[in-house]
């Protein structure tokens, strides 16, 4: 496990982060570069409400220009 705090990878996120959105392929790099789980990714955009879109496993929405 790494010493980086929420906050820490929060930041790192930050330039990604679109509208509120942050697209899954993306999620999984910065997972990786900081050698954090995908989870904790996914904990932290639901606590600062970031929305997770182009799921590569389906599980998540794609970005929509109009709401439904």
């Amino acid at each position: 496990m790494t010493d980086r705090t929420d906050q820490d990878i929060l930041a790192a996120l930050r330039p990604a982060v679109r509208e509120g959105m942050l697209v899954c392929r993306d999620a999984l790099a910065a997972a990786e570069r900081l050698g954090i789980p995908p989870g904790r990714i996914g904990k932290i955009c639901n606590e600062n409400e970031i929305r997770i879109v182009n799921c590569q496993l389906g599980c998540f929405g794609t970005k929509r220009s109009q709401p439904r």
